[in-house]
């Protein structure tokens, strides 16, 4: 292992994490579920980086949250008491985590345990395998072609009619380069296009530099009421409900791809509507999810200006400027990017997502809007998650 570790703080993750486990220490903190790995991009074998990855998997588990990042902790408002005390004792626990070689011999990392303990894994696992295979692969790289597309970036956006008017949150850990190079982007951008910076997603680099810890809710949060709600077809319903006990109006932008659009706008009445500031589009055609989400509110009487829509899936500055010219008169438009912004240094980054398979014993799973995202091993099931949603 390299002589610095990738992981060096449990704040290096994304708010939404932190967010999510509150809500799972407070609601259900016996339920236990099943997270997998998975490598999308083709060609790319993992297993030789298996024993560096595990070292490094071993050094996160030593981490605890210091007294200062506590008190970080404790003044972002919406986060309890109870919690932060929580967090102050929190550790992560490597016998959670499972690696070896599937039935195809690639690289399988899984992580099984009680989802309070197992949740804070995804974020740093994905980071951990992103930089271990940049350190071996791109070894020699200097960053100047990626420090010239950034530059590229921040130009464009200035010289845009409507430059003023684009909102960028950074959501690029779980997939950036390095972690040095997530920190230049977000210094660079600070600097080069402060008023477009709304903030990020790494509360570490949050604190550090000064920004807004961005986040609500993941795809797994709203996976999991499929085994905890009270019935299938309510688990949207159900896990909505339960995020507005518990934060009351604060966080709320509801993420609408778990079951795909359609389903979520059945279930996304007008109490649901009116209660959530906005809505987080992550698969399937960008104007299309929005022109359907626009066309709802007004369905429901409510004045798309008084809401937010928020893009996350695989932006990059040219498709966010096409979509804010697009919509931003009709409603208030922000986007969340990742890749494009903390892997774009000319070379080619690996598709990772690590999702959760199963709860309490059940599958669970996302039917998305994309071809090729759906991530669930039980087909059977699959097919009856269809039929209860009246998915095609």
């Amino acid at each position: 292992m390299a002589s610095k570790p990738i992981i060096q703080s449990l704040l290096d993750t994304d708010l939404y994490k932190l967010t999510m486990m509150q809500t799972v220490l407070h609601y259900f903190p016996a339920a236990e579920v099943e997270y997998l790995f998975k490598c999308r991009t083709e060609g790319v074998d993992l297993t030789s980086l298996a024993t560096e990855i595990r070292d490094e998997i071993k050094h996160l588990c030593q981490l605890k949250f210091t007294e200062n990042e506590v008190h970080y902790l404790n003044n972002i408002y919406y986060l309890k008491s109870d919690f932060v005390q929580f967090l102050k004792l929190f550790q992560m626990n490597e016998s959670y985590v499972r690696m070896g070689r599937d039935e195809e011999g690639q690289l399988e990392i899984k992580v099984v345990g009680p989802w309070l303990h197992t949740i804070l894994f995804e974020v740093p696992i994905l980071a951990i395998v992103e930089e271990v295979y940049s350190r071996h692969q791109h070894a020699d790289i200097d960053l100047k072609e990626g420090q010239r597309r950034l530059k590229e970036k921040t130009q464009a956006i200035k010289a845009h009619p409507l430059g003023d008017k684009l909102k960028i949150m950074e959501f690029g850990t779980r997939r950036r380069f390095s972690r040095d190079w997530q920190k230049q982007v977000l210094l660079h951008l600070n600097r080069s296009v402060p008023n477009n910076l709304v903030g990020t997603s790494n509360v570490y680099y949050a604190r550090e530099i000064g920004l807004l810890p961005l986040g609500t809710m993941a795809h797994e949060y709203l996976q999991a009421f499929q085994a905890l709600g009270p019935r299938l077809v309510d688990s949207q319903k159900e896990a909505l409900d339960v995020w507005a006990r518990e934060y009351r109006g604060d966080l709320g932008i509801a993420l609408t791809d778990i079951v795909g659009v359609d389903a979520f706008i059945k279930d996304f009445d007008r109490y649901f509507a009116k209660l959530f500031d906005g809505v987080r589009h992550d698969s399937g055609c960008p104007f299309e999810w929005a022109r359907k989400m626009i066309a709802h509110y007004q369905k429901l009487g409510i004045d798309p200006k008084t809401k937010t829509l928020v893009f996350s899936d695989g932006l990059d500055i040219s498709l966010s400027f096409d979509l804010l010219e697009e919509f931003h008169e009709v409603t208030n438009v922000v986007f969340g990017i990742g890749t494009n912004l903390t892997n774009d240094v000319g070379v080619k980054p690996l598709s990772i997502v690590m999702k959760m398979i199963k709860c309490n014993g059940q599958p669970v799973a996302k039917i998305s809007d994309s071809p090729g995202k759906t991530m669930c091993k039980d087909e059977g099931y699959l097919t009856y998650l269809k039929n209860v949603f009246a998915v095609n």
